[in-house]
């Protein structure tokens, strides 16, 4: 069977799709001929214009960059491959940090307060970009040096926002290999369940899925004991 390429394709359908196109400019602008020139001119200008913006490869990708970047600004979130090459300081610091912000404290999480939905190892996702994730870490409130809240918030928002429990979580990247880790208030974020994301390093933090949720290796149970029970380690 010979190969169908896309060009090829989207010729034959721009072929088959001429005689309706022929009949519906007969039908809406007129029977002249003068009339159907005019109308057929324009409805070429239109797909030219059409084709230059949405089937150029250039034009999409820079299009998904833009709309990529837009939506790791709106939510506060870093990309691991670029965080040593170009980041600034400040956002290098929600990949790791010694001054405990961005969930990086390793001081022991228990008890789990009640007010703190979600536990290290459960799949979420992210309300506003639907973002699937999984949580490996937690703050009971925001803790992020002052540059980054006053970026990330607004002065509205700020005192809500350092009252509210806020968790590390690692997405997948625009490419296979990369990771998208952020800090992100509990209000963005809705658990789900029986999905299992395929997110590169989620193997330095966890063993395995147990059908419901990630099984924390022992170093991160140690720092949130109570957010695994018995019968979820072992399963």
């Amino acid at each position: 069977m010979p190969e169908l390429r896309a060009a090829a394709v989207i010729q034959a359908v721009l072929l088959l799709s001429a005689v309706p196109a022929q009949y519906l400019i007969s039908r809406w602008v007129g029977s002249t001929q003068v009339q159907r020139y005019h109308a057929t001119t324009r409805l070429l200008r239109i797909w030219k214009e059409w084709r230059a913006s949405h089937l150029n490869v250039s034009a999409w990708v820079d299009w998904t960059s833009q709309q990529m970047t837009e939506l790791m600004s709106m939510v506060g979130l870093a990309q691991e491959d670029q965080i040593a090459q170009e980041s600034p300081p400040m956002e290098a610091m929600i990949f790791d940090n010694d001054q405990g912000f961005f969930g990086a404290s390793k001081m022991v999480r228990s008890p789990h307060p009640p007010f703190v939905f979600l536990k290290v190892g459960e799949v979420v996702m992210e309300r506003e970009g639907h973002m699937i994730g999984v949580v490996v870490s937690w703050d009971p409130e925001l803790r992020a040096p002052p540059e980054w809240v006053n970026k990330v918030y607004s002065n509205s928002e700020e005192t809500i926002a350092e009252r509210t429990p806020h968790y590390k979580v690692l997405f997948s990247g625009p490419v296979p290999s990369s990771v998208i880790i952020a800090y992100l208030p509990q209000t963005q974020l809705a658990r789900i369940s029986g999905i299992r994301p395929d997110i590169p390093t989620l193997e330095n933090y966890f063993t395995h899925f147990n059908g419901n949720r990630f099984i924390m290796r022992p170093w991160l149970r140690q720092l949130f004991p109570e957010d695994e029970d018995e019968d979820n380690s072992l399963a």
